[in-house]
């Protein structure tokens, strides 16, 4: 799991005026991680400081253990909108970066524990929220990628495509190895923060016709249109070396990382589902993580039952 159950963390919501449309000096911020009830709760930023924190008296209040009793706060002056950490155990990022005062911008990221939440400051406040919570509902909040139910629907009306056109279509599926591990031993916040980076060292990899999502919690899919599964295995290995070899490090501790894929594709000459497809992708995933992890494995059309190994790294 990426964070804290919905029995460990419960945001307590506080009735906020809604900010007048259209007026320059309103700011709003925007609850998008985790998901649940709360995702998409705006706080109107005034003058008097917006306090966050497990405290009774905060304005937002977060049932979290990542969350000091007064952890941040924000508040609008005549330089701008600034947040300032209160001296937290665990500290206050902005767009992933720790600070103890600084200047908001439009659009900017503040993370508070293991919540997340978006500024706003724009022109139009009310459209600038609407189109938030529509991309709420496509991206993941904490990584930034498409989510299960973009990738859902961008995998069925891509295999409609295929069938129609008689065109291949691949799909990578992989999760990252002994996560869980990595959770108990270093916290929910090194394994945040993992998934954040995993998600943008990969996403450089990704074509603009392409689309890479979280399927859920440490597992993500690939897909690539027009992409045979044999062709699709050289990609899937580039994956795995990028990750093995990347630098991941957590409060200045190195933590090594890899993963595990599973391929499956379709030529676009047979009937198959979204369903299917991930089926077998997660079979091929579950061989890979079966026999070492850090390696790739394949389902093909007209395959055996079993997937066939395509490469291996190092166990670990």
């Amino acid at each position: 799991m990426p964070g804290p159950t919905d029995n460990d963390l419960q945001t307590i919501r506080r009735e906020v005026p809604a900010p007048e449309a259209g007026s320059h000096r309103d700011a709003i911020l925007v609850h998008i991680y985790p998901t649940g009830p709360e995702m998409g709760t705006r706080y109107l930023v005034r003058s008097q400081p917006l306090t966050i924190g497990r405290g009774d008296n905060c304005d937002i209040q977060i049932n979290d253990h990542s969350v000091s009793r007064r952890h941040a706060s924000v508040q609008a002056g005549p330089g701008g909108v600034t947040v300032a950490d209160l001296g937290s155990t665990n500290g206050t990022f902005l767009n992933n970066a720790a600070v103890a005062s600084a200047v908001l911008k439009d659009g900017d990221y503040l993370r508070v524990g293991n919540c997340i939440y978006r500024f706003l400051a724009g022109g139009n406040i009310e459209a600038e929220y609407h189109e938030e919570i529509y991309r709420l509902t496509i991206i993941d909040g904490l990584t930034e990628i498409h989510n299960k139910r973009y990738l859902m629907e961008f995998l069925d009306r891509e295999l409609a495509r295929s069938q129609r056109h008689g065109r291949p279509l691949s799909l990578v599926l992989f999760d990252i190895d002994r996560f869980k591990s990595l959770n108990d031993e270093l916290g929910h916040l090194a394994g945040d923060h993992v998934l954040r980076e995993l998600a943008a060292c990969i996403r450089v990899a990704i074509r603009r016709d392409e689309l890479f999502a979280r399927y859920g919690g440490e597992e993500f899919a690939v897909v690539l249109p027009e992409t045979a599964c044999d062709d699709a295995a050289p990609f899937a290995e580039r994956l795995r070396l990028m990750v093995a070899e990347h630098p991941f490090e957590y409060d200045g501790e190195p933590c090594g990382v890899t993963i595990s894929l599973g391929i499956a594709g379709t030529t676009g000459q047979e009937a198959c589902t979204p369903q299917e497809l991930i089926l077998h992708a997660d079979k091929a995933l579950y061989r890979a993580k079966n026999e070492g992890r850090n390696r790739v494995c394949a389902w093909a059309p007209g395959a055996p039952a079993a997937p066939i190994v395509v490469a291996r790294g190092s166990a670990v």
